[in-house]
């Protein structure tokens, strides 16, 4: 974990944990309203994560526009009016909005937000990995650079992961799964696809721990667990509804429990309460707490876009994404894939 994630990005992290950021009602405000201006100025749009910031999640939500998880996101990039995507998240989301909206300008609040999954999956070890199963079908993850998609013959995400490898499998195809190591497996055990899997997994739902939730589950014996399935085999196992973000939001309000422990990361817990005010929520454990714990259930990149770089990015159009053409030509066909499935 520490090698995957740098020093003073996990430094900047856990002191954000311990010390949550809350906004004074003025700030806020003025805030708000200078990124609401902008937005308007530039014929510009928000859109954002189930993962980061609550503030940033009501502002996209007050301005129309996207908080989502990463399919939706890229689909309403392919689909607004607007000429400026301002994506709120980690990089390989806005290098996908640009990828599939070429002729619109992609912004990010800071481009020090990357993800493990994607660092996880260097393009030439990846494909030096692909080039000893040349008859298989490459199927990727969203959580992976540009150039990885590029090489691949499909992009997913883990709300359509499961039905894509499905369809291959019943064409007979064997594939090859990258990056997320237990989302794979998980797959591979729902769908016994003939599958060979990259070795690589998130900073935030690998911590999630077997024992632990045992415990929280004796703690809360009426209380229904929620997985994403990037979490590890055993926790996945103990889960009443495994599923993406917007799955697990929609098992919230669908299924007849009054309480529910998620493993996930922690920034979905804004759209959890406020679609089910009446429900409460508990943040599975992880495999540390307070300053000895690394992601503390909340991805350190996440956390990195603020109200404020938010700000400052539309004020001076900066962390401009761009994807070099030949690679986001090839990329394009894994992620046009994706978007139709």
């Amino acid at each position: 974990m520490n090698e995957i994630v740098p020093g003073h990005i996990l430094k900047r992290h856990q002191d954000n944990i311990l010390i949550k950021k809350k906004y004074d009602p003025d700030t806020l405000k003025n805030l708000k309203k200078s990124i609401k201006k902008l937005l308007d100025e530039k014929n510009g749009v928000l859109i954002s994560h189930y993962y980061v910031d609550e503030e940033i999640q009501k502002l996209t939500e007050e301005t129309n526009g996207c908080v989502s998880d990463s399919l939706q996101m890229a689909k309403f990039g392919q689909t607004t009016d607007a000429n400026l995507l301002v994506v709120s998240g980690v990089k390989f989301m806005g290098e996908t909005s640009k990828i599939l909206s070429p002729e619109k300008t992609v912004l990010m609040p800071t481009l020090e937000a990357t993800c493990s999954l994607d660092l996880g999956c260097p393009i030439e070890d990846f494909k030096d990995f692909c080039d000893q199963y040349p008859d298989r079908e490459i199927v990727v993850y969203a959580n992976t650079s540009a150039e990885v998609k590029a090489l691949a013959d499909w992009v997913v995400t883990s709300s359509i992961a499961l039905e894509v490898v499905e369809y291959l499998d019943s064409q007979n195809k064997k594939i090859i799964w990258a990056p997320d190591k237990h989302l794979g497996k998980y797959i591979q055990t729902k769908t016994n696809a003939d599958m060979v899997l990259w070795d690589s997994s998130c900073v935030v739902h690998d911590e999630f721990k077997f024992q632990g939730l045992q415990k929280m589950k004796a703690l809360h014996p009426d209380a229904g667990v929620l997985v994403h399935p990037e979490s590890p085999m055993d926790v996945i196992n103990l889960a009443d509804a495994v599923g993406s973000t917007s799955q697990i939001i929609k098992a919230a309000k669908e299924l007849n429990y009054e309480k529910f422990i998620v493993a996930t990361d922690k920034g979905i817990f804004y759209q959890l309460q406020k679609e089910n005010p009446n429900k409460e929520f508990f943040e599975a454990p992880t495999a540390g707490n307070g300053a000895q714990c690394k992601s503390c259930s909340q991805c350190p990149w996440m956390g990195l876009n603020s109200l404020e770089n938010l700000e400052r990015t539309l004020i001076d159009m900066k962390n401009l994404i761009e994807v070099p053409n030949q690679i986001a030509l090839e990329a394009q066909r894994s992620l046009n894939r994706m978007t139709s499935f």
